[in-house]
């Protein structure tokens, strides 16, 4: 297991606070206080509460849990489908539908599973829907967004009723730990076979063992879930009887949804109301968060190819500027794709001044036009994909857009709406012709090789393709390195070569943000929510 410590916590905080106010020249915060305070946990409820509703800001295109990519989907399923280790909130991992396991060796894993747990249907969990679950992942069928996490697996076996061992061809220290997160989810092998391709869809539904079940789902309006008053884990049988989510695509709409109470909580709040709600009925909470909003490169066969322009790219755009806009100083211009606190396997002072050390990101609009010239580039066109999904992605792609024609190249703003961004970065036909993707990455484990293993060669999550044989060697190293502080060396060196090669360009880090009405109260703010089950402690504040 591997621990988040409240120190590390603290680093972040210290990392995220001090609120920078840039030099955008488009800082109209007009008095406002980009002071916070990052929290693991907010009040604990009271009390129990019939129903509460919930904002997304997209639809979640399905609910099938090889394709829970992104964050509307993975916060539904988070209190729907239960996995075989649990990630909890100070980002410790402990067992979940696995009651115990054991690395005999570096090739074998084995799990021995929970007696007497139901899925929401009544029927027994059994070994036979952990292998059935876990199996998808590695069919090219499915084509499971997870299929990488399960790349050196070599068989994934029964070997009792309540026990199952998994068989690497190498060793891979992060197999383990993905299985607290959507990669371990379990559901009923009699369920999958029965559901077919209708599985996860609004016809289809699902039946899994978390401490809520699916009760409907409307397309275009909301999904609600309904207590499961049978779960295993007594600790976590939920304080809210119903709850629905309501897909609220407009920034402003949900905003104003908080304020006048329509709606109890949501997470990613829009940035530029965060003023407005710290002085509404409700609270505004942060918390941590284990990656960067970056601009990963999509395509490698245009300008973007050569290295040069995209260190142009990189160097010709004002962070500062986009934290002052965008965020309302409620952030840090990013150096590189994940914060310290996505290190946290290694102590909390080290990841922070191993960070520190960075180099910042400083805005060369001269040096920039000088490397588009050498490389040929002028005014070759990229296309940057952007969204009404939040304030910040606009203004960034505007940024984008003002430094890269700055530089002499030609951008285009493609914008797509938000329940179609999420697709992005699922399916790789929808980044067709787009050079550029603003996306925020996060670890589903406080592992930093989870995110830079990612950028390996052939990676689901490595957009645009890039490869590298130096980098694929040091990963692969780090993967069969037990000692965490060893390892993180290992991923420090991977992380030196992304910064050199620019496959992805850094923009800003900003905490994970939640809002709750003055009913409710009791979850985490941070990023765990995309795998614990956070509403089953979500219960009334009075």
């Amino acid at each position: 297991m591997r621990l988040l410590r409240t120190s590390a916590l603290a680093a972040v905080a210290a990392l995220t606070a001090a609120g920078c106010t840039g030099g955008g020249g488009n800082d109209d915060r007009s008095g406002a206080d980009p002071s916070y305070e990052i929290v693991v946990n907010t009040p604990a409820a009271k009390g129990p509460i019939d129903k509460a509703k919930w904002s997304l800001y997209a639809e979640p295109q399905t609910l099938d849990y090889a394709y829970a990519f992104d964050f509307p989907v993975n916060t539904v399923l988070a209190n729907v489908c239960d996995s075989l280790l649990r990630e909890n909130p100070d980002f410790s991992i402990t067992p979940g539908l696995a009651s115990k396991y054991a690395n005999p060796d570096p090739l074998t894993w084995v799990y021995t599973l929970r007696e007497g747990v139901k899925f929401h249907d009544g029927t027994a969990f059994s070994a036979k829907d952990v292998v059935a679950s876990l199996k998808r992942h590695q069919d090219p069928a499915i084509g499971s967004s997870y299929a990488t996490v399960f790349k050196d697996v070599e068989s994934i076996t029964e070997t009792g009723p309540l026990e199952v061992t998994i068989k690497l061809t190498r060793p891979n220290v992060l197999l383990n730990e993905q299985l607290a997160a959507a990669p371990g989810t379990i559901e009923s092998a009699d369920f999958l076979a029965k559901a077919g391709k209708d599985y996860g869809n609004p016809q289809g539904g699902v039946n899994c063992t978390g401490p809520f079940s699916l009760k409907e789902w409307k397309p275009g309006t909301a999904i609600t879930l309904k207590k499961n008053d049978a779960y295993w884990d007594s600790t976590l049988i939920p304080k809210t009887g119903e709850l629905e989510f309501v897909f609220i695509q407009d920034a402003a709409a949900r905003a104003n949804a908080f304020i006048t109470g329509e709606i109890d909580g949501g997470y990613l709040i829009p940035t530029n109301s965060y003023d407005k709600l710290k002085t509404s009925k409700g609270k505004l909470y942060f918390g941590a968060i284990t990656g960067s909003y970056s601009a990963a490169v999509t395509n490698l066969k245009g300008p973007l190819g050569d290295v040069r322009v995209r260190k142009a790219m990189s160097i010709a755009i004002d962070r500062e500027g986009i934290v002052a806009a965008a965020l309302s100083g409620y952030g840090t211009p990013a150096k590189a794709g994940i914060p310290a606190a996505g290190w946290a396997t290694i102590p909390a002072d080290r990841a922070k001044a191993q960070y520190d050390a960075l180099p910042d990101l400083a805005q060369d609009v001269a040096a920039a036009k000088k490397l588009v010239e050498e490389a040929g580039a002028g005014g070759k066109k990229i296309v940057v994909a952007t969204s009404p999904v939040a304030p910040e992605i606009t203004v960034a792609a505007n940024e984008l857009q003002r430094a890269g024609e700055e530089i002499g190249l030609e951008v285009e703003l493609r914008t797509i709406a938000p329940d179609a961004y999420t697709a992005l970065f699922t399916d790789p036909t929808t980044r067709e012709g787009i050079d550029l993707l603003i996306t925020s990455g996060y670890d589903m484990t406080p592992d930093p090789l989870e995110f830079y293993q990612a950028l390996q060669t052939g990676e689901f999550a490595n957009y645009g393709s890039w490869s590298n044989p130096e980098y694929d060697a040091i990963i692969k190293q780090a993967l069969g390195t037990a000692d965490p502080g060893a390892r993180a060396t290992l991923t420090a060196k991977a992380q030196d070569i992304v910064l050199r090669e620019v496959p992805g360009i850094p923009l800003w880090d900003s905490p994970m943000s939640l809002y709750l009405g003055e009913r409710v109260t009791g979850v985490t703010p941070n990023i765990t929510h995309l795998s614990y089950p956070w509403a089953a402690t979500l219960g009334s504040a009075t």
